[in-house]
Formats: C-alpha cells, structure tokens, sequence
C-alpha cells in the first residue's frame, strides 16, 4: 500500500468519536458493569480533553446492563423484553458514564438516536447542532441507538455503522472501534494461522472488502463486515477511522503509545456535506440500471428511467436508494424523485412518457444527479 503509516499521538486528532461496545463495558458471565476498565477509559479521555480533543463516544451496553438489572437470564430476548431491558438499561448506562467521568471534571450528554433522526435531514441537522454545541461546551455526549423504541425494521443493528455515521455527521477527523480484534487481517486470524495484519489501509477495494467476510462469515453483523462497511463511510467523508483492541485497561493510552492497529486513510477530496449525508443515508430501496445508464452516471449525468432495468422497495420520494449496475455491484446512492410504485410504473420509459403516465411532475428523472453520489465507480474527468 502506498501510503505512509505515521505513529498515532494523542494529539492525531482534534474530534475524535469512540466506539464502545457491549463485551467491552459488560462482562459476559456476571452481566456486570466493567467498572475499572470504564475508569480507566475515563482517565484516557480526560487526558485528550486536557490536549484540547473534542471526544464524543458511541456505547453499546443498555441491552445488557439492563437484561441483568430485570433478571433476564435468556440469551436470546423477545423485541418486548430487549426493549424493556434497553429502556431500564439506558439509565445504567448514562450514570455510568457520568460518574466516571464526572470523576474528572468531565460533564457528559446522552443522546438516543434511531435512523430516522440521521436519514431525515431536518433531523440530521438537529441532531449535528445539539452534539456540536455540547462539544463546543467541552461535555462528551454519549450516543446509542434507542434500542427502547427500535425495531428490526427501523434500526441500524449495529454501532460500528451508526458510530461511522455519526462521525461524519460531525466532521470528526478520526473514528476509533474498539474491538476484539486489533484490526484488519488477510483472513479470519482464528481459522487461518497466515493470515496477515493489515496496519495501513489507503484505499478500499473489493479486495479489501472480501478479506472482512461475507454475510455468513462468523465476524459479520457487528463484526468485521460493518467495520469495512463503516470505514467506507467515515473515509469518503474525510474521517480517517482505526480498529483496534480495547478490552485491556487504559485503551486509549494504549494505542497511542503503539498498541497494533489498522488505519483506514481518509479521503484528500471528502465529498461535500449533503453528499456525504446521501452516501451514509441507510436506502429503503433499489434500483437497477443497464449498461448506458451506468456510463450516463460515470460522466455526472443524472438517472432517467429509460435506463432502469428494475426497481424495489416500498421507498417514498426523497428516500435514499441504492442503485446497481447490470453486474449486480452498487455504483450509487441517491434521493428518488418519485416513490417506489411510481417509480416501477416509469421503469425502462422515456422522459415524455413519464409526463403521460404520471401527468405533469416538476421532473422527470429517477435520481437527479445534485442527489446522487457514486459509491463504486469515477466520475469521468472529473471528482466527486
């Protein structure tokens, strides 16, 4: 790989969003708070903060904190009772954090978020100005899905995405997974004995995509598979991201005195900010497209519906849609200018004839190209 590897400092970064999750706050037999390991981790943050850091931090852990404090014993928990448990959980959580960095002077802010509140851009907004102010104040807010209110249907599902998103949301320069792993590897460490550490990753091919697992591999869901998947959100954003162990005490002092890791170089060219917002937006739909429309969006034109092949989903207008070439690869993310029955009624039709069909529209593309950003491919003479 091309780029150059500099040591992490603890100065590196100016924002700096943590991800924390669950095995790393809960201990897995008795169900309890890691105390400790959290004071020390509060000892690394204020640390930072004293070096001028803005930190915010993504936690998981409500589920379990609150699973233990109701006297769920099972594993796996009905919606009803995860819901319970995350409701009853969260305060655990929250007063964990404050008295532990209270113990520094460290003020903390919790905020429970659900995809919604990041994919509609009122909300994004909204959100992006209360985080920023409470950084701005010098508190840590602490973000976690509303796991109380979520469902399978309207959830991330995981926080190695929704930390990405976050992220980005805020224009961090640097993500941190705690994890335990430390980092990208050739293949699964564990099933194969060459597999290789990965300490630098400047670009993220599908080669690099392939070594994280695919949907069956046992570091999916939450594992290495999101954490690509994040990494590409928080790098085309400009946000370099590390993944890193982080169940030892003192994690943060740890990788900045050179604990292994693997960095993911950010983008020189970060996509403006609506177009970052559209490329981590979570799509409620998918569009299929030929081969000319594949070359129209390659030269920054926008997407009719004469070169769409297929469309699903049950998307309204202005949701985000991921849209695939004819080899079923993604190649784009874009707000649909028409919702998903609409939009199959146009499918492969010429723009005069969307005028017939659906009677006077205030356009005529599928995905105009000011919404639209390209996720697989270049635009031809020209940058995103």
């Amino acid at each position: 790989m091309s780029a150059q590897l500099s040591p992490l400092t603890a100065t590196s970064f100016k924002r700096l969003t943590i991800k924390i999750g669950s095995a790393l706050l809960v201990d897995g037999e008795t169900g309890q708070l890691r105390k400790v390991w959290l004071e020390s981790l509060a000892a690394d943050i204020a640390a930072l903060k004293a070096n001028g850091i803005e930190v915010l931090i993504v936690s998981s852990g409500a589920i379990s904190l609150g699973r233990r404090i109701l006297g769920l014993t099972a594993e796996s928990l009905s919606l009803d009772q995860s819901q319970a448990a995350a409701s009853v959980g969260q305060i655990a959580l929250s007063q964990a954090y404050r008295d532990a960095l209270g113990a520094h002077d460290v003020v903390t802010g919790q905020i429970l978020v659900t995809p919604n509140i990041t994919e509609q851009r009122r909300h994004f907004l909204n959100a992006r100005t209360t985080i920023n102010t409470l950084l701005d104040m010098g508190a840590v807010p602490i973000i976690n899905e509303n796991d109380s209110v979520a469902t399978s249907e309207i959830r991330y599902g995981d926080n190695d995405r929704l930390s990405a998103r976050v992220a980005t949301m805020i224009e961090a320069d640097g993500l941190i997974l705690f994890s335990d792993i430390d980092g990208l590897y050739t293949a699964p460490p564990h099933l194969d004995p060459t597999a290789k550490h990965l300490p630098l990753i400047d670009k993220i091919t599908p080669a690099i995509e392939a070594m994280a697992g695919g949907a069956a591999s046992h570091l999916s869901r939450g594992g290495m598979v999101t954490k690509v998947e994040a990494a590409k959100m928080a790098v085309n954003a400009g946000t370099a991201m590390v993944i890193c162990k982080g169940h030892a005490l003192h994690p943060l002092k740890a990788l900045f005195e050179g604990g292994k890791h693997s960095y993911f170089v950010p983008s020189d060219t970060p996509r403006a900010a609506r177009k970052n917002w559209i490329m981590a937006s979570l799509p409620t739909g998918r569009v299929f497209i030929d081969q000319g429309a594949l070359k129209a969006l390659r030269s920054g034109r926008s997407l009719l519906p004469i070169g769409v092949t297929k469309v699903d989903g049950n998307f309204q207008r202005g949701d985000a849609v991921a849209i695939f070439d004819p080899a079923n690869a993604e190649v784009a993310r874009g707000l649909a200018s028409f919702d998903g029955v609409d939009a199959q009624r146009i499918v492969g039709r010429r723009s005069q004839d969307v005028l017939e069909i659906l009677g006077p529209v205030s356009r005529t593309e599928l995905v105009h190209r000011d919404n639209l950003v390209l996720t697989g491919i270049e635009l031809e003479g020209q940058t995103q």
